[in-house]
């Protein structure tokens, strides 16, 4: 299965808090920290949710 490197790119201090939450959940911490994801349906969906704070590649 394919994995995906996740990169958070914008700070989250305006964001609102449902998206903290959700870039807490994927293990990312500060910005410009990577986490390496499995690519399947739920990853995806969090990713849309949060596609402006991100920058995602595929490994």
């Amino acid at each position: 299965m394919a994995e995906l490197k996740i990169t958070l790119v914008k700070s989250t201090i305006g964001a609102i808090p449902k998206h903290k939450r959700t870039v807490q959940a994927m293990g990312l911490k500060k910005t410009h920290s990577s986490v390496v994801q499995q690519d399947n349906a739920a990853i995806r969906g969090m990713i849309h949710q949060i596609s402006h704070l991100v920058k995602v590649e595929e490994i």
